[in-house]
């Protein structure tokens, strides 16, 4: 999966925003509801690099494979880093994103939901 092939998955998810942050921060996020759920760095050092929430159980499995790091800053709350997307299986990032959205949905009231719906 390419960086743009993973960006325009990223909007697929219902209510999803894709919002692009400059300096400092350099980064494009995707948000449900003002829950960011994925996002990547735009400038270098390792531009393109993408993070994602994951499961706690699954964290520290992730965070053994090559290519993957904890998201700097948020790793303590199970983010992780896939440093370059092409070498990160698709099915298995579709798979993260995916729980990663769940994760920001179910984060918000009943009445945002339904407003986002």
């Amino acid at each position: 999966m390419t960086v743009d092939e993973l960006k325009a998955f990223c909007k697929t998810f219902g209510g999803a925003v894709e919002t692009l942050h400059g300096a400092p921060s350099n980064i494009l996020t995707y948000s449900v509801g003002g829950k960011n759920f994925a996002y990547f760095k735009t400038s270098e050092p390792e531009q393109w690099r993408f993070s994602v929430r994951v499961a706690p159980e699954r964290f520290l499995e992730l965070t053994d494979m090559p290519g993957v790091k904890p998201a700097r800053y948020m790793g303590r709350f199970h983010w992780i880093t896939v440093v370059r997307v092409e070498a990160f299986p698709a099915e298995y990032l579709t798979e993260l994103v995916e729980w990663s959205y769940r994760k920001a949905w179910g984060a918000l009231s009943k009445a945002r939901q339904e407003n986002i719906g």
